[in-house]
């Protein structure tokens, strides 16, 4: 008789805990950044922030999310192989994507300040 394997739950839940874990510091580590340059003005520019420093807790968040949603397709019957041929690169596209826009939202912030980025006012 044949059976199917054991669903990866352990690295469903894994995956998640180290997006949310590594967006944390994501988050603390573009906040501090983005308050040290507003406090000081610096010749140095906000889109120079995307650097190592940010740009690891964002590879952290990638990877997390690249073995939830492999993970996740394993739990429905998809073969390892075939969930991980779809995830990395949908992670790799939706990361690069996100990374880009980062950096033109900072530019934004840099050249017309905090109104710039103010949704609100535009409806």
């Amino acid at each position: 008789m044949y059976s199917f394997p054991e669903p990866p739950y352990v690295l469903l839940v894994a995956g998640l805990f180290f997006s949310l874990v590594s967006g944390a510091a994501f988050e603390s580590i573009l906040k501090k950044a983005v308050q040290d340059w507003s406090k000081n003005r610096s010749t140095r520019t906000l889109a120079t922030l995307q650097g190592f420093q940010l740009f690891l807790p964002f590879v952290g968040i990638a990877l997390g999310i690249c073995l939830f949603l492999s993970s996740g397709m394993e739990v429905f019957g998809f073969t390892t192989q075939l969930s991980y041929a779809i995830a990395l690169p949908l992670t790799i596209l939706i990361g690069w994507l996100i990374w880009s826009q980062l950096g033109k939202i900072l530019m934004q912030l840099e050249q017309g300040g905090s109104q710039a980025l103010d949704l609100d006012s535009w409806g």
